[in-house]
């Protein structure tokens, strides 16, 4: 198969029923005062925390897709799961409650923090969510063998009551219950060819993009839309939960499965799937000393604020990366801020405490 342009990746993704959400083109812009802080490579930032829904973030890229599928399976209530201060469920249930659809958030407690109306948590209560909140495993995001359970028997619930339910997994990310298609994936490769023309046409060459990595579908569209366009970019994700060892197949099933739906020639293989580790410290939503330094540095230099669980974590990661030597001086480098900043606030003891 020849190589694909731009144009003819668009056209692929534009067969995907769709609602408008997200404000887009994101912004992308070079982080001039910490580039020259940390002496090469450049750093870079979309801005994905900027999308527009609920204080922004990655989901709603994703939401578009989902919502357009839940509408057209005659959904009137959406289902879906995370952690306690899950920016996917604040965003699944705004973005719900805008297209008419009743948002039940199984919402579990994965790290030590109290539920408290507070962070994405208000924002649930406020947006009238129906909030189930469950105790669980600290430091690992909750899959869908644990989360399975729970969420069928809110279906059923709905079911007899006459609803129609749609039930979609963490993040948007994995197919099965209503997802028959990999669409939150898809989204992030509609979100890669419009990072690829916004460097372009700013000629800016970017070598790498990085970003925090949580349920898979946000690498795995990044690094399909790399691929299919041959465009020399090296997608790393920073995971914020799991082993690469455990979760390198999960993006690699997910990109697989995007590929198929794009009807694209199926060449990715699993060393294309860069997931780093080293960074997971005590665990999925556990702020650490590093973490803060990381977010204090970037809002000094450049007024942007990032969040404890992904963001921070992934740009303490990248700080590392520099100060280590893993980019060239040369290089360019994408960070993609996937949103998630109302999550700060509920983390403020520990940051003061970090940060004093």
């Amino acid at each position: 198969m020849a190589d694909l342009t731009v144009g003819e990746l668009k056209d692929r993704i534009a067969g995907f029923a769709r609602q408008k959400i997200i404000h887009e083109p994101t912004p992308f812009r070079r982080l001039d005062r910490l580039s020259a802080e940390l002496g090469g490579p450049e750093i870079f930032i979309k801005r994905d925390d900027l999308t527009g829904l609920a204080f922004g973030g990655n989901k709603s890229r994703k939401l578009e897709f989902i919502i357009a599928d839940a509408l057209n399976k005659k959904a009137d209530t959406i289902i879906t799961w995370a952690s306690l201060q899950s920016n996917w469920c604040l965003q699944t249930a705004v973005a719900a409650r805008q297209f008419g659809l009743r948002p039940i958030l199984v919402l579990f407690k994965t790290y030590d923090l109290e539920p408290d109306y507070d962070g994405n948590l208000l924002l649930d209560f406020i947006a009238g969510a129906d909030i189930r909140i469950r105790e669980a495993e600290r430091g690992k995001v909750i899959g869908e063998e644990q989360a399975a359970p729970v969420v069928e028997e809110i279906a059923w619930e709905v079911r007899q009551k006459g609803g129609v339910p749609y039930v979609v997994s963490v993040g948007g990310s994995m197919t099965g219950f209503s997802m028959d298609l990999p669409l939150g994936a898809v989204s992030y490769v509609a979100a890669l060819v419009e990072l690829v023309e916004q460097a372009e046409g700013q000629g800016v060459g970017l070598t790498h993009v990085l970003h925090a990595t949580g349920s898979g579908a946000t690498q795995a569209g990044l690094t399909v839309g790399a691929t299919a366009l041959k465009s020399g970019l090296r997608i790393i994700g920073i995971s914020v939960s799991d082993s690469a060892r455990s979760f390198t197949p999960i993006v690699l099933k997910i990109a697989r499965q995007t590929e198929r739906a794009l009807g694209l020639e199926p060449v990715l293989q699993a060393e294309d799937v860069v997931v780093l580790d080293d960074y997971l410290a005590a665990g999925y939503g556990v702020l650490t000393r590093e973490v803060a330094e990381a977010i204090r540095l970037i809002f000094i230099h450049e007024g942007i604020i990032l969040d404890p669980v992904y963001t921070g974590k992934a740009f303490a990661a990248l700080l590392d990366l520099v100060r280590h030597g893993f980019f060239s001086k040369q290089d360019r480098v994408a960070f993609i801020h996937t949103g998630g900043t109302p999550a700060l606030f509920p983390y403020r003891k520990k940051l003061v405490e970090f940060l004093s």
